[in-house]
């Protein structure tokens, strides 16, 4: 079996989402996690962008073991001088440079022409040889890059020392069989091709990430760099977790991943949970649909025997279809089972906080799902809020006027306020505006259901301005009011100190 190496930018261009952002605590969780998975590199982020970057680079090299810890950079000396000393502590440590190769961003982005672009790809290159035996160039935007073009390049990087050439198709364009052949060109045209391993990176503007990947492996390909659950800029990037699958699936491509797929819905979960990203039900691999049969044909075909619709067993990515289903009278032996299985442990104190929530809950529902478990997790978040809400009370009704009173608890201290509104959530929204005294601005609410029925919990995502900048709201509750004042509350917690 032919080798690929698996690159996660999980926590780099996964990260680049709205609303997505991690703390350092919560980054070092998710690279453990990707180390258990089997991941081969772990792009730990782009240490020049942000202290906050810069640290978390730091702290992943600490914490993780055998994978190497690659760090981002623009191809600037300054970039690669930082991502240098943030890999310090890497036990094996990649700089992953480059520069932007199409005629769209060397005339509109740098102003430059192919021959100055092609010396400082050379330039970059060999400056980060000088801090580490192990450097990847990227090409961006070579998916729209005339292949002759990129021929020169990646053979100049290749001869000034590159072991890795990442040939993004950073737009999402190229169509299968063009990013396959832009592979298969690169292998026949590039003296000493031999030396580098040749990188994917594809985004999923049109729908076609994976597919390309697939294409670009099959024409000599041999590293893959995708996300968990497909996350990343604008449409996403390359789901990792496809792509392990389509190989593990199609053995007759004679490659092979070190990836153990057996823990992809745990850390599947672990992401979408940490990122406050839920999973589209229909998403290949891990979404909540993706061995749930409605269709009378289908069940049938599957009772009699599963591969009549399904290829790919549950339980070899980690999905018990067994599973406990949890209720009131859950103890917290069949809590910590499912917690397990999700990829979450906790300490015995943080469990039982944990398990008294999923009792009030369980009350509420008819049954708990593993979105809702996840939820209860990530409540515990909250507590270091300056700014809580005490109790929200809200009267609205067919033809009277909605009226809501609140008291948000600000560093211990308590503050009331009622105001009325077009409908139950304006009122709330407006009283707590009425104790914080800020001119911001809603400009995104998206409500979202975890599964179905009236008593289901409520996912809620908002979008807020203030001073010029945006933050990020999310909440959960089976109040859906409630959960609409908690987001925004959320979101105000991250401007007011």
């Amino acid at each position: 079996m032919d080798r690929l190496f698996i690159f996660d930018t999980t926590l780099r261009d996964g990260e680049q989402v709205p609303g997505c952002q991690l703390n350092t605590v919560e980054k070092i969780q998710v690279a453990k996690a990707l180390e258990s998975l089997g991941v081969d590199i772990i792009e730990a982020g782009f240490p020049v962008s942000s202290p906050g970057d810069f640290n978390s680079v730091v702290e992943i090299s600490k914490a993780v073991t055998w994978p190497v810890i690659c760090a981002l950079t623009r191809g600037v000396e300054k970039d690669i001088d930082v991502a240098a000393e943030a890999l310090k502590y890497a036990r094996h440590k990649r700089i992953h440079t480059g520069i932007g190769t199409s005629e769209y961003h060397i005339k509109y982005k740098f102003n430059s022409t192919q021959e100055e672009i092609l010396e400082r790809a050379v330039a970059a290159t060999r400056y980060a040889k000088k801090y580490v035996e192990d450097v990847e160039f990227y090409c961006e935007d070579a998916g729209r890059t005339e292949n002759e073009y990129l021929a020169r390049v990646v053979e100049a990087v290749i001869k000034a020392g590159a072991t890795v050439v990442n040939v993004p198709d950073t737009t999402g364009y190229c169509l299968p069989s063009e990013f396959g052949e832009k592979i298969k060109y690169l292998k026949e045209h590039v003296k000493g091709i031999d030396k580098a391993i040749i990188s994917t990176h594809c985004h999923n503007d049109l729908g076609m990430a994976t597919a390309n990947t697939v294409a670009g492996i099959a024409n000599g390909a041999r590293q893959a760099e995708a996300t968990i659950n497909g996350i990343g800029e604008r449409a996403g990037n390359t789901s990792l977790e496809e792509v392990a699958m389509i190989l593990k699936c199609h053995k007759h491509l004679g490659i092979e991943t070190n990836i153990n797929t057996q823990k992809i819905y745990s850390t599947s979960r672990m992401v979408s949970s940490l990122m406050n990203m839920p999973v589209q039900p229909n998403k290949a691999i891990v979404g909540r649909n993706a061995f749930a049969h409605s269709s009378g044909i289908h069940q049938d075909g599957v009772l009699k025997n599963v591969q009549t619709y399904e290829i790919i067993d549950p339980k070899d990515v980690g999905m018990d279809d067994s599973s406990i289903v949890l209720t009131a009278r859950s103890g917290r032996a069949a809590l910590k089972h499912r917690l397990h299985v999700l990829g979450v442990e906790l300490e015995q104190d943080k469990l039982d906080a944990v398990y008294l929530d999923f009792l009030k809950l369980a009350d509420r529902k008819k049954d708990v799902s593993e979105d809702d478990i996840l939820m209860l997790v990530g409540e515990g978040r909250k507590a270091m809020h300056r700014i809580k809400l005490e109790y929200l009370q809200v009267t609205s009704g067919v033809g009277v006027v909605s009226v809501a009173s609140v008291c948000l608890n600000i560093a211990g201290e308590k503050f009331e306020a009622a105001a009325s509104g077009n409908g139950p959530v304006d009122a709330a929204i407006k009283a707590v505006k009425r104790i914080i005294h800020r001119q911001m601005t809603i400009q995104e609410f998206l409500i979202q259901a975890i599964n179905k029925g009236s008593d289901d919990v409520g996912k809620v995502h908002m979008q807020v301005a203030y001073d010029r900048n945006i933050y990020y709201g999310f909440a959960a509750n089976t109040d859906i009011i409630a959960a609409s004042v908690e987001a925004f509350i959320d979101a105000i917690n991250k401007f007011v100190k």
